[in-house]
């Protein structure tokens, strides 16, 4: 039963190809709703244009559904967080338009929030009353998406700093184009995944980029990728058939040695031993088996999300929300999305 004193908070998320809406009770999420896009696997990648117009016809009922499911009334939420940015511009002015209208339609407050910070703060998200199992400050977060790598170190709830981030592409972003060079449908992170686990890690090497400080780049990953592939098939046309798993397991090898690198650098000169994951990328098994076995290794504290708070979703919007709420962090009907934004 709710109370004067609970805060509700309906979360708005629409970055990129996924519609979410959820209800939180102070940091109890008691809905989450997610539309799924898709049309986007029949073009390999995510068409902007009809991303924004599947947010159109999604937003509405998403939101009601999660308000319905919450067995609440729209009278009761407090304010309405929402993903500002960074994503897909005409996705983000869909949830904020939204987002807008609803909050001045109520009376209520408005909140924008960091689609990166909210990725973070999905290990605070409470299933159940008795759910704490979150992370003590501070604590390191290795952010993994299709659109972002980065290493931050977060000092409180809404106080974070990027060490470190990929000066050119995401290893998302590397699995889904790499993928997609050997024939396996968007996106090909997750196929990737499954087919490594049949395939030797070390039949083949690809470039590992060495760049200084705690940066990130994976072009030269991809490149490397790339004209493997092509001289391999200008002497054998079935190259990629025959020789799949072996491809794929090391290529997801690669890409988790240039990302443990650096992870690993960052726990030891910052002397931080609470590790955190976060973003699409962390549900990926290779990644998790290698967080597990440098935290026992190195007695890391370490923190993986479950799978589903790991991709896209409102739920870890509404929890920022919640947390900015209590701050007082509210925003001005005059928001409008940023499609490029960093944590600072």
């Amino acid at each position: 039963m709710l109370t004067n004193k609970d805060i509700i908070i309906l979360g708005i998320e629409s970055s990129c190809d996924d519609t979410a809406a959820a209800i939180s009770c102070n940091r109890l999420i008691i809905s989450s709703e997610v539309a799924s896009q898709t049309v986007h696997q029949l073009y390999g990648g995510i068409v902007p244009e009809l991303a924004s117009r599947a947010h159109q016809q999604n937003i509405i009922p998403v939101v009601d559904l999660a308000i319905k499911k919450a067995g609440i009334t729209p009278a009761e939420i407090s304010a309405v967080a929402f993903t500002r940015g960074p994503g897909l511009l005409g996705s983000l002015l869909v949830g904020t338009s939204f987002a807008k209208g609803f909050a001045l339609a109520k009376g209520i407050p408005l909140i924008e929030v960091n689609h990166l910070q909210g990725h973070v703060l999905a290990h605070f998200i409470k299933e159940t009353a008795s759910d704490d199992n979150a992370p003590g400050f501070p604590f390191l977060t290795l952010l993994v998406s299709g659109g972002n790598s980065q290493i931050i170190i977060v000092r409180d709830y809404l106080d974070m700093e990027i060490m470190g981030q990929t000066i050119d592409d995401a290893a998302g972003e590397a699995f889904d184009k790499c993928a997609k060079v050997i024939g396996l449908p968007y996106p090909g992170g997750p196929l990737i995944d499954k087919l490594a686990k049949e395939g030797d890690p070390k039949a083949f090497k690809f470039a590992r980029p060495k760049i200084p400080g705690y940066d990130y780049s994976f072009s030269g990953l991809k490149t490397s990728f790339l004209y493997l592939i092509r001289d391999h098939l200008a002497e054998n046309p079935n190259f990629i058939e025959e020789n799949k798993a072996d491809i794929c397991a090391s290529l997801q090898s690669t890409i988790i040695h240039v990302l443990m690198a650096k992870l690993k650098k960052a726990a030891i000169e910052t002397g931080i031993h609470t590790i955190a994951v976060a973003g699409g990328v962390s549900a990926n098994s290779g990644l998790r088996d290698a967080l597990l076995m440098e935290a026992e290794k190195h007695k890391w504290e370490m923190y993986i999300p479950p799978f589903k708070f790991t991709t896209d979703n409102a739920a870890m919007i509404a929890i920022v929300g919640y947390y900015k709420y209590l701050k007082g962090e509210f925003t001005s009907q005059d928001a409008v999305p940023y499609s490029r934004v960093t944590l600072q």
